[in-house]
């Protein structure tokens, strides 16, 4: 018997670019960090090693072109159907990248109608303050069948949608109804707060993540598995020489049922 659908847990897969064990440990971890009944599920163009518990649908069928698939992440907006395959409740869309470090109740029980990451003021700090919020779409709550708008006004003029607005998070922030960010240091990215500064980061490991932080996003370059990797190659861009196993990276990774890369 299903658990009741009042909680999902929604995640998004197509390509190679994310193995089966990225969808895997995000089940595992976020088993271990949600109280009570929750579903989950991942839209996706190959369940192939899924693990038991993970409910799997094909991804909305948005018309995309080849180009849209490539950049962007358009793919993303078919969580938005009006009636996504009978699933009712509320949502919380997380990235394959991120890894989950808190508990999750929070961010079910937060009241706001839609509520998404602010990767401008919290992420990107400027010199003279803390600059302009940039809604993101790494991780993002809302009420499934709620939103149906973003993803009308897409389809209606895709060319126009991806033209003006280049990537899918910049289209959600201008048709999303409302909108409200998670409390400053809920997620926090792995770039901004956890990674050494150039130099220091050929001597020191990245930090641990704060006790108060409940996930970590890992935006672009590096992903989580980059630092997976045993021995001492580099897995950051120059100038940053970010290197070698990072040891509570793959202790989560681990602990989540992934497996680890050979030497």
């Amino acid at each position: 018997m299903k658990p009741p659908a009042d909680r999902v847990i929604l995640c998004m897969k197509w390509g190679t670019l994310y193995p089966a064990d990225y969808v895997n440990v995000l089940y595992s971890a976020c088993r271990r960090n949600i109280t009570g009944p929750f579903r989950f599920l991942c839209l996706t163009d190959d369940p192939t090693g899924l693990s038991p518990g993970i409910e799997t649908r094909p991804i909305p069928d948005l018309g995309l072109t080849q180009g849209m698939w490539k950049s962007g992440a358009w793919a993303k907006l078919g969580v938005f159907q009006h009636d996504l395959y009978g699933f009712t409740g509320r949502a919380l869309f997380i990235d394959l990248d991120m890894v989950i470090c808190g508990s999750l109740d929070p961010f079910f029980g937060h009241p706001a109608r839609f509520l998404t990451t602010d990767m401008g003021t919290d992420w990107r700090p400027r010199p003279t303050g803390r600059g302009t919020a940039e809604p993101g779409t790494c991780l993002f709550a809302f009420n499934i069948g709620q939103e149906g708008q973003i993803i009308d006004r897409f389809v209606a003029d895709r060319e126009r949608a991806v033209t003006e607005y280049i990537i899918e998070q910049a289209w959600v922030g201008a048709q999303a109804g409302s909108m409200e960010f998670w409390p400053r240091g809920w997620v926090i990215s792995f770039k901004r707060h956890l990674r050494q500064p150039i130099g220091l980061d050929l001597i020191l490991p990245p930090r641990n993540p704060p006790a108060d932080a409940k996930v970590v996003a890992f935006h672009g370059r590096p992903r989580p598995a980059d630092l997976l990797r045993p021995g001492n190659a580099l897995w950051d861009r120059l100038p940053h020489m970010g290197h070698g196993q990072v040891k509570w990276m793959a202790d989560y990774w681990t602990e989540n049922g992934g497996t680890l890369p050979d030497a």
